[in-house]
């Protein structure tokens, strides 16, 4: 294992101090391994995400203006427990209430909710969204039901859009939602990737196979195949997407995700691929975002991201944001 870090158990905390040195409006909060706005806006609800580490930039790099207002770290692909996240809701806190946006995984969902139940006891109103937004397989091996991956940022765009504009925890909650019913994504890796505590990789992938759907835990996916160029690829992963969902006609945001260890040379051939294609399917992309936004440690592979827009998405995804890791 070759990795630029100290203790392998000190990963999440030394991570979240470095990012609060790297960007001073943020502010880490140790032992809740919470990063949160240093600045509040009264009287604005507040938005937060997690889930476990690894995915990084999710969920610390996108807590700033317009977008979340603090995301809770769990350790290594480990959901954060129950008391972190109450933690995360309190420092979003600003009188209006807290939206909790939560990748569709069991120990993610169960803490999250219990966390929410717990805020309620402390009088501060909670609601909460459940991104389902990867086509590949029906159910996985954390999740009942489909997995949340990187359609979640779009979530956490729209939904830190809406709290920004003023609209009420309801309302942010129904933009939310609306994001959530129409994203969809597809994914494939090409590597394992290693854990920093246990020290080698966590599945088998050989030279020459990739694995299509494949989660960002390492959770099976649709099939083990040879690899594929890149217009194959976008091929495979678009008709997945365009199966699922009737997208012609419409206008969409795009989102071309590297998992951690694809170069960005490789992620901008395949959006190029993936935008002939949409092309041709009379879908036209309003804004695409391409780069690392939510990754599986060093794992080489990629995934794709529809948002089907209208006015009021697109509205939102246009607002104003400056996070580490998402600006418009």
């Amino acid at each position: 294992m070759k990795k630029i870090i100290n203790n392998p158990n000190n990963v999440v905390s030394e991570c979240l101090k470095g990012m609060e040195l790297a960007h001073p409006g943020l502010k880490y909060i140790p032992g809740f391994e919470v990063i949160s706005r240093r600045e509040k806006t009264t009287g604005k609800v507040g938005v937060i995400s997690g889930g476990g580490s690894g995915h990084e930039p999710a969920h610390a790099g996108y807590v700033g203006h317009g977008m979340l207002d603090a995301a809770i770290a769990g350790n290594m692909f480990s959901s954060p427990g129950p008391d972190r996240i109450l933690e995360g809701i309190k420092e979003a806190d600003s009188g209006a209430g807290v939206l909790m946006i939560i990748k569709n995984y069991s120990g993610d969902i169960m803490n999250f909710e219990m966390a929410g139940d717990m805020a309620g006891m402390e009088d501060i109103a909670v609601e909460n969204v459940v991104v389902r937004d990867d086509v590949a397989v029906p159910d996985s091996t954390y999740s009942t039901g489909r997995r949340g991956i990187s359609g979640t940022v779009f979530v956490h765009k729209i939904a830190g859009a809406a709290a920004w504009s003023g609209k009420t925890l309801n309302e942010v909650k129904a933009a939310a939602q609306k994001a959530c019913d129409n994203s969809r994504s597809m994914g494939m890796a090409m590597t394992p990737c290693t854990l920093p505590a246990v020290g080698k990789p966590g599945f088998d992938l050989g030279e020459n196979e990739v694995e299509i759907g494949m989660g960002i835990h390492g959770e099976p996916g649709v099939e083990r195949t040879t690899p594929k160029t890149a217009k194959e690829t976008a091929e495979i992963l678009l008709g997945k997407i365009l199966n699922d969902m009737d997208f012609s006609g419409s206008e969409v945001a795009l989102i071309v995700n590297g998992l951690g260890g694809t170069p960005l040379m490789e992620l901008y051939i395949l959006n190029n691929e993936v935008q002939h294609l949409l092309e041709e399917k009379g879908v036209k992309v309003h804004k695409t975002f391409v780069g690392n936004f939510m990754t599986a440690i060093e794992m080489a592979g990629c995934s794709v991201s529809l948002l089907k827009l209208d006015d009021e998405l697109k509205m939102l995804l246009d607002a104003p944001c400056n996070t580490p890791a998402f600006k418009v």
